[in-house]
């Protein structure tokens, strides 16, 4: 009797050890604060840690409008049939074109097509029975480039020109140019914008580039 009591006991103790090892031990957890107060005392805050993020850059005008004619522009005006007319016409410091027959027409805002589509219904009224009108761009408006360049200027604008490009243009940077930003500034019918780009953003006919000074 006395040994099957004994083998129950011995049973039920290692029933309650399994099960102690069965659930996991309490552990203690001390926070970031505890545990910098256990270490520097209980008057001790961090300071507080101030984040600085960098502000993107402005985002450059969009190119893929239509091109809007202004004052230095060098047109290409094909009037079919009527060789009096044809010619190439620059646009003036007002805005305009000078054509025979039909005198000063307004340019400055308009696309070539909306141009061409003016010209052709002043010639209609009382000149030319059904002209056909079309308007090419001869030469664009020059570009500018100001700041710390070798030769600030003006200059002949090329499709497709970049900012970096118009720098070459300009004989490159000088010694204390900033290289990795410039200042574009962009006038069309909307207004003008300012914006500061990296040096391969795409710049436009009578667009100004800044390449402005570094400090160190």
């Amino acid at each position: 009797m006395r040994g099957a009591r004994t083998a129950i006991v011995c049973l039920a103790a290692a029933l309650a050890l399994s099960g102690c090892m069965g659930r996991p031990a309490p552990v203690a957890v001390a926070s970031q604060n505890n545990l910098d107060a256990m270490a520097y005392g209980r008057g001790y805050a961090p300071a507080p840690v101030a984040v600085a993020y960098a502000a993107p850059l402005p985002a450059p005008a969009p190119r893929d409008a239509p091109y809007h004619l202004d004052a230095g522009d060098k047109l290409r005006v094909v009037v079919y049939g009527q060789e009096g007319l044809t010619n190439t016409y620059s646009i003036s410091a007002g805005g305009t074109i000078t054509m025979p027959l039909i005198g000063s027409v307004p340019a400055r805002g308009r696309t070539p097509s909306g141009l061409a589509a003016d010209i052709a219904a002043r010639l209609r009224n009382g000149f030319i029975r059904e002209p056909s009108v079309a308007v090419e761009i001869d030469a664009y408006r020059p570009f500018f480039i100001l700041g710390e360049v070798q030769a600030p200027g003006q200059y002949p604008y090329v499709p497709n020109m970049t900012a970096e490009s118009a720098v070459a243009i300009a004989g490159g940077f000088s010694p204390r140019a900033r290289r990795d930003r410039v200042t574009l500034t962009h006038t069309d019918t909307s207004g003008t914008s300012r914006a500061v780009v990296p040096p391969g953003t795409p710049i436009g006919p009578g667009d100004t580039v800044l390449v402005g000074e570094r400090w160190f």
